[in-house]
């Protein structure tokens, strides 16, 4: 018979015996894909090119924040875990918007807000 409290105990001692390694490929991996959400959400990509962007982007906010949910039920609070579950809910709040925004046909224009903003920016200094 499978046992499923077995199989998260396994998953739980896995995410913590492995913390340095599971940490350095995520916290890369989730600023990069959310950070080409971004760059694709600006740039108005295709709606197939978000919604990639930002599904693999999400499996790795989802991954981040259950690294940090296994060290919360052994009772470990310090900074650093706050600090990656902030960093793994920003950025799956970044891509949910990305996709909200996409679906609901909202085009905002940034470059040109980024350029009046620059523009108004030079002339006042």
């Amino acid at each position: 018979m499978f046992d499923l409290h077995c199989f998260g105990d396994l998953l739980g001692d896995f995410s913590r015996s492995h913390c340095i390694g599971i940490c350095a490929f995520l916290v890369p991996a989730n600023l990069i894909a959310t950070s080409q959400t971004i760059l694709f959400t600006i740039l108005k990509r295709s709606p197939i090119q978000i919604f990639t962007m930002t599904a693999s982007a999400s499996i790795y906010a989802l991954l981040m924040i259950l690294h940090v949910i296994s060290w919360f039920i052994v009772g470990v609070v310090m900074a650093p875990t706050f600090i990656l579950m902030f960093l793994g809910m920003t950025c799956l709040a970044i891509n949910v918007i990305a996709v909200w925004l996409k679906i609901n046909r909202i085009e905002i224009d940034y470059l040109g807000f980024l350029r009046k903003f620059v523009s108004k920016s030079a002339f006042s200094s």
